[in-house]
């Protein structure tokens, strides 16, 4: 477990810049999102302002005053009937990476979802991202789904893991 002192808080707009640049890093791996290019904090405004403390929270890890990870629940579908169902995702910055955030992130997660009236998590990842489908399967996520061959990353065909736990 990491032992190191953090914080968890809700994101505030002034997170945005190391949230964009902790999600930049992990493109260029081809393992962890679809985007083949950074994106820029403008772009990514209406995905931000999409979260709440009460509904869909985004949140970020600090270690020290920093920003070291961050957790996101994203609505699935967008209709009515799904909305006791979300989407996570987990992004650490690289010098962090593998020290036991993904873990603690995961945790708050779950203990949060009745108060946020989630009975579902959903992980949508690349069945070649090994690391992440083992921190899930570690918290009794299956795979529900397999999107083979969806994704085409440097001319690679990747297939899409859907990874599913009621909580």
């Amino acid at each position: 477990m990491f032992s190191q002192h953090y914080d968890i808080d809700d994101a505030q707009i002034e997170d945005l810049e190391r949230i964009v640049a902790i999600y930049n890093t992990t493109i260029a791996s081809r393992m962890v999102t679809a985007d083949v290019e950074p994106v820029t904090v403008e772009s990514r405004l209406a995905w931000f302002h999409e979260h709440s403390a009460e509904l869909r929270p985004l949140w970020v890890l600090r270690i020290n005053g920093e920003i070291a990870a961050w957790f996101s629940f994203q609505s699935f579908y967008g209709r009515p009937a799904y909305q006791a169902t979300a989407e996570i995702s987990i992004y650490i910055a690289e010098e962090y990476r593998s020290q036991g955030l993904g873990k603690i992130l995961l945790e708050k997660a779950i203990k949060e979802c009745p108060r946020l009236g989630l009975s579902t998590l959903l992980g949508f990842v690349f069945g070649h991202n090994e690391p992440s489908l083992a921190l899930l399967r570690k918290f009794g996520f299956e795979v529900w789904g397999q999107l083979p061959k969806v994704a085409v990353l440097d001319g690679v065909e990747r297939d899409l893991v859907i990874a599913g736990r009621r909580v």
